[in-house]
């Protein structure tokens, strides 16, 4: 296998396990009759910390990137090679995401799997799509694209900056777990008006595994609001590569 196809795997496996355990708190907290029912938003918010957690070390042959707004975030800071020596061109950038996008309906599906007589037996559509996708808590798409730009922007920019630590032997030595903590903050800081997508694969494979399975009174797939989770991480990814070229060599 070559290195695109190497790192094209390790991005399939790293985001499919990222989404199935976090897709898999949702469903702990949100569908009926589970043991972690009722457990809230905290519980969520730490569960996809330690989700992220558990797909950077799966796929460390990518550089685990998991996210289509952190790879391109990386283009727009000015990286010349992803993982595994991969140069950095359109064929790689489609490469990533779309392995992104694939690893994430993957892990839903298996989500579902996992909880499917939950869902047959929760009455309640929301909390269903709530599983797979996110939705506001005040729905204004423009506040709401806001939000998403904001949160995605500290993401990127912290997980760039990682990296520039980790070649100083700083805080990226320590590997997944600074991500991890970093999502958990941003979940607890700025999850609150959205749910904080910040990823567009988190969202729409999932999304899109809601409106394939034959999930038991599923209802909408709430389409109108699909394209904020898409398109403020996009922006706030590219706008924090751009902003960390020229910021963290002065900072740091």
């Amino acid at each position: 296998m070559d290195n695109l196809g190497v790192v094209f795997l390790s991005e399939v496996v790293g985001t499919a396990i990222l989404v199935l355990l976090g897709t898999g708190v949702v469903a702990n907290v949100a569908l009926a009759k589970n043991k972690g029912f009722g457990g809230g938003f905290l519980m969520v918010t730490f569960g996809w910390g330690f989700a992220v957690f558990a797909g950077v070390i799966a796929a460390y042959n990518s550089g685990a990137h998991l996210n289509p707004a952190v790879t391109l975030g990386l283009v727009s800071a000015g990286v010349t090679e992803f993982g595994s020596g991969v140069p950095v061109n359109t064929v790689s950038v489609l490469t990533y995401i779309g392995a992104q996008m694939v690893g994430a309906f993957l892990g839903a599906v298996v989500c579902w799997l996992a909880y499917k007589q939950h869902f047959d037996q929760e009455p309640e559509a929301a909390n269903k799509l709530g599983v797979f996708s996110t939705g506001p808590a005040i729905r204004s798409y423009g506040w709401n694209l806001v939000t998403e730009i904001i949160g995605t922007f500290v993401l990127v920019f912290i997980v760039i900056a990682f990296g520039r630590n980790g070649e100083a032997g700083g805080l990226a030595a320590l590997g997944a777990l600074p991500v991890a903590i970093l999502v958990i903050v941003i979940g607890t800081s700025l999850g609150g008006p959205t749910g904080y997508a910040i990823n567009p694969a988190r969202d729409l494979g999932p999304r899109i595994a809601h409106f394939l399975l034959p999930i038991k009174g599923k209802g909408s797939s709430d389409w109108a609001y699909s394209w904020v989770p898409v398109v403020g991480p996009i922006i706030g990814g590219v706008l924090a590569g751009l902003a960390s070229a020229s910021l963290l060599p002065v900072l740091m």
